[in-house]
């Protein structure tokens, strides 16, 4: 039962973190294996949460009228592409081997995100423009391959491709919790048939994502652009000096 407190607590807050900016399996990743569970089986249930989390946060989007279904063309369909190639790296190397590959990625796109991509191209769209779709489904394939793979950080990635793409963060992050939506159904699924996911494990972190989604969706909408990006900067901040003190 204190498992799954925790497993609750934490999922809260790395549920709305998710939603507003991205990282927070920066947080769930570390606490899965800590309990026990070798490290690609914590990726695999690490996808519970992440999915049901982002069935509540398209919801919440959607009733606040800021998503645009359009992007299911331009950005979950390539994520969804790339996110099988990654996944099935994922599941085909072995715990120690991703041990050490997560630490490296953690530590990368920690590094690249505290250069701060998204200070840069500012042409932001009007709400009835067209995004630079190009941008989007060149940009939303290697998300994908990176969000198959390991999923810690991809907020970040995604939040600078549909900066790129002319989006702000309100309508980026919309886009989003679609893409990440759609091709972690494919990825969850992969994992369990792989036999890498626990249960209930999982679904106890997911009570807490989806709790935290819904908190995480309220503040984007309602405290804007200029909100997010502050969470943003202060969430690398964080989780650099988190991995810092690792190990």
């Amino acid at each position: 039962m204190t498992d799954y407190a925790l497993l609750f607590g934490v999922g809260l807050v790395a549920g709305a973190l998710n939603v507003i900016a991205g990282g927070g399996s920066f947080l769930t990743l570390p606490i899965l294996i800590f309990l026990g569970l070798p490290a690609t089986v914590a990726n695999g249930t690490n996808r519970v949460g992440i999915f049901l989390q982002n069935v509540a946060a398209v919801w919440g989007f959607n009733r606040h009228k800021v998503m645009d279904w359009r992007y299911v063309l331009w950005a979950a369909v390539p994520a969804t592409f790339g996110a099988g190639l990654g996944t099935w790296a994922a599941v085909s190397i072995g715990d120690a081997a991703f041990r050490r590959v997560l630490a490296f990625l953690m530590i990368a796109v920690t590094l690249w995100t505290l250069w701060d991509p998204l200070r840069k191209h500012r042409a932001f769209l009007n709400p009835g423009d067209r995004p630079r779709v190009g941008w989007l489904a060149a940009g939303f394939f290697v998300v994908g391959i990176y969000g198959g793979f390991v999923q810690a950080g991809v907020g970040f990635l995604i939040l600078a491709t549909t900066t790129l793409a002319g989006l702000d963060l309100v309508r980026g992050n919309a886009v989003k919790v679609l893409s990440v939506l759609v091709y972690t159904a494919l990825s969850l699924g992969l994992f369990a048939w792989q036999d890498k996911v626990v249960w209930d494990l999982g679904l106890a972190l997911a009570v807490g994502t989806v709790a935290g989604s819904q908190v995480g969706v309220r503040l984007t909408v309602l405290k804007g652009h200029g909100w997010v990006k502050g969470v943003v900067t202060v969430a690398v901040v964080v989780f650099a000096v988190k991995l810092l003190l690792m190990g």
